[in-house]
């Protein structure tokens, strides 16, 4: 695997044993090095003030939307060091960042929030569309993240890539809270 700085791509490997070797993420990309692709492609969001009001809401068990968005775009660059094929890196950097950009607390029993599994994506995608400029990958991660819970498929290798590392962050995100209530309940 090459990280090609020109075209911010990651270009994989040839064969089977190329891949075999680059199973484990932390040893091809330690998550310090894919944050530093997040900063790099992504810090103009980040920075952002839709980006610093998402630390307000809670996304997943304690962590904030902001700290979910980040996390999922570490894990998007972790995975796609581990493919043997090209992908956008900055597209991907930016697509996961703003996958969940809805600025919305969803747990406050806002009526408007309901159904929020199967609405939020058009809402951070209209909210990025209005503050970002974004490309059609940009656009169809945003939209398909929820895939196969929202309608719009994955169209892109980073789209897919999404996809998955959302549901990776998500399932630890919500994993630790359960595991941290059932202890607290043993305990009693």
């Amino acid at each position: 695997m090459q990280y090609d700085a020109k075209y911010g791509i990651i270009r994989g490997g040839k064969g089977l044993f190329e891949m075999a070797l680059k199973l484990l993420p932390a040893v091809v990309c330690p998550r310090a090095k894919a944050f530093e692709i997040v900063r790099l492609f992504g810090s103009e969001i980040i920075s952002s003030d839709g980006m610093q009001l998402e630390k307000q809401f809670i996304q997943h068990g304690s962590v904030s939307v902001y700290a979910h968005s980040v996390a999922v775009a570490v894990m998007c660059v972790r995975l796609a060091m581990l493919l043997p094929f090209a992908v956008d890196l900055r597209a991907l950097v930016r697509g996961a960042l703003l996958h969940d950009y809805f600025l919305y607390d969803w747990h406050d029993g806002d009526k408007s929030h309901r159904l929020h599994g199967f609405r939020h994506a058009r809402f951070a995608f209209n909210n990025a569309k209005r503050d970002f400029e974004l490309g059609e990958v940009e656009k169809n991660m945003i939209l398909s993240h929820m895939f196969p819970l929202g309608i719009v498929l994955p169209r892109f290798r980073e789209s897919v890539i999404l996809c998955i590392a959302d549901k990776i962050c998500a399932t630890a995100e919500t994993s630790v809270g359960c595991f941290a209530k059932f202890i607290m309940f043993v305990r009693m």
